[in-house]
């Protein structure tokens, strides 16, 4: 409990301090006139709309506009439905209950706002709450899961976790479902996973983890009926073993898979079957889709040549055309800023990666599977970063690298793998734990950090937060400290002046 209180101290103080840093430097830094989506507003501002956009203008730039007007507006635009559905129908769905209230004064665009930040608030809080429950559960190791889930308060990606973006829900979903499929609940780990996927198309990688780890459970399970069943009794355990193991494969992957796949038969119906009628649309949305483009449904229009595809995806035609996303098309000489932005994060991959490759190279050559000897395979992990369950998130936080490399725009791979991994911060927290002398139980002439203080009485004193009382010593860190608080810190501070004023950012 003691560790629960000292995260949420932190996450919360993280959220208010961020929604407070974005208004001072959304007011201070002008807008950057930037070529992005920014629609013309349909309604008349009412008393306090003026005071929610100046509170929290900043958390409506850039892919912001496009959740804010879907939830407003619904998918009016083709390019609309790159968006996933779920976390606009929250936000609507808090401007319409808790927010009505204050219809009279506020709009609809301004409760909207005031949810973004209330609404995301909460999110990070329980995706901070998931995330130490799944690392204490994977890593077995108190101290560790501790420091990476405060590691993950300051995330680099924290603007993108408070501003209008589907981020702290998706990490909320996908580490909540990943804490209980750790813990046996697989169906509820699949309805995670499958809410998840209503919320960002990468949901989908989370089959790959419940193809996994019953895999995992269901081999040891027969190794373990080989060393005590005989005869039919053996085969029949072994049948129901297989039997249940596909499945829980078989079904769990539709249930995934299945808001996404409805997601899609929905663009299809309202672009290659259209029914709507034009008249339905505002006069200034209509002319802003004539001066840039924008494809509306319209019944009298021929269908998109995207709807005579094979498999009429428009999730991919969107990518493909809208977003120019494709294998190595980002590779461009003016495009290196954009590499430089997201190398931190890469880094971070690359060498959680190496580091648990060295560690573990036998292991990792079998795929994580039990060891050759039962009673060896059957034997509580060693805890920490290095353990044999962290297999399969090293192999996940690798391919999200290297698919996010080499097919996506490389400047988002610091907000796609802070929220769909926890990988970043677990090998953050396990390089500090390693390197830095002030977290290190001695005594020294040094400051000594501890992450829990025995009181004289036996108890323990809630733990002490290590980011904080590291900071006021930085400069007698090791470089490795001070290279990850570096990064953390000001990618903290920095997307929220970059992103809030609508300048390029990750």
């Amino acid at each position: 409990m003691m560790d629960y209180r000292a995260v949420l101290q932190f996450a919360t103080f993280t959220r208010a301090a961020s929604l407070l840093l974005q208004a001072v430097l959304n007011a201070a830094i002008p807008d950057h006139d930037a070529d992005a989506f920014r629609p013309p507003r349909t309604e008349e501002p009412l008393y306090l709309d003026s005071a929610v956009e100046w509170l929290f203008g900043g958390l409506c730039h850039w892919d912001a506009e496009h959740f804010l007007f879907i939830a407003e507006r619904g998918y009016l635009y083709e390019h609309n439905f790159a968006f996933f559905p779920l976390f606009p129908i929250i936000l609507r769905g808090l401007a319409d209950t808790l927010l009505r209230p204050l219809g009279s004064w506020l709009s609809v665009r301004g409760r909207l706002l005031v949810a973004v930040a209330l609404g995301n608030s909460t999110l990070f809080l329980l995706s901070v709450v998931a995330l130490h429950a799944l690392s204490r559960v994977v890593m077995q190791d108190r101290r560790l899961a501790l420091l990476s889930t405060l590691l993950y308060c300051i995330t680099p990606a924290n603007v993108f976790m408070t501003a209008g973006y589907s981020e702290s829900l998706f990490a909320a979903l996908t580490f909540g479902g990943l804490f209980l499929l750790e813990k046996g609940f697989t169906f509820r780990a699949c309805l995670a996973f499958s809410i998840a996927s209503a919320a960002r198309s990468n949901g989908l990688l989370n089959i790959g983890f419940l193809l996994y780890l019953p895999s995992v459970y269901a081999i040891s399970q027969i190794r373990f009926c080989r060393s005590i069943a005989k005869g039919h009794s053996k085969i029949f355990r072994y049948i129901w073993i297989i039997i249940r193991l596909l499945l829980t494969s078989v079904l769990g992957t539709a249930v995934i898979a299945l808001p996404f796949c409805a997601f899609q038969y929905y663009g299809y119906r309202t672009f290659c079957t259209p029914s709507a009628s034009l008249d339905r649309i505002p006069p200034v949305l209509f002319s802003l889709a004539e001066q840039k483009g924008y494809r509306i449904a319209d019944e009298n229009s021929p269908p998109p040549l995207w709807c005579m595809r094979p498999l009429p995806v428009i999730y991919s035609h969107i990518q493909d055309v809208y977003w120019n996303v494709g294998f190595l098309r980002f590779f461009e000489l003016r495009q290196i800023p954009n590499f430089l932005l997201a190398l931190p994060m890469a880094t971070l991959g690359v060498m959680a990666a190496y580091a648990y490759f060295q560690a573990n190279p036998e292991l990792c050559f079998r795929l994580g599977l039990w060891e050759a000897d039962l009673k060896k395979g059957l034997d509580k992990p060693v805890p920490g970063f290095l353990n044999p369950k962290v297999f399969v998130y090293v192999v996940h936080s690798t391919a999200l690298l290297v698919f996010g490399t080499l097919c996506m725009h490389v400047q988002v791979l610091t907000r796609f793998m802070a929220s769909s991994s926890p990988v970043p911060f677990w090998i953050s927290a396990h390089l500090l734990l390693l390197n830095e002398p002030l977290l290190h139980r001695r005594k020294t002439s040094t400051p000594n950090i501890q992450l829990e203080t025995p009181a004289k009485n036996g108890c323990k004193h809630p733990p002490q937060n290590p980011i904080v009382a590291l900071i006021p010593y930085i400069k007698m860190c090791s470089p490795t400290t001070q290279s990850i608080l570096g990064y953390f810190l000001s990618y903290w501070v920095l997307g929220l002046a970059m992103h809030c004023n609508s300048l390029p950012w990750t």
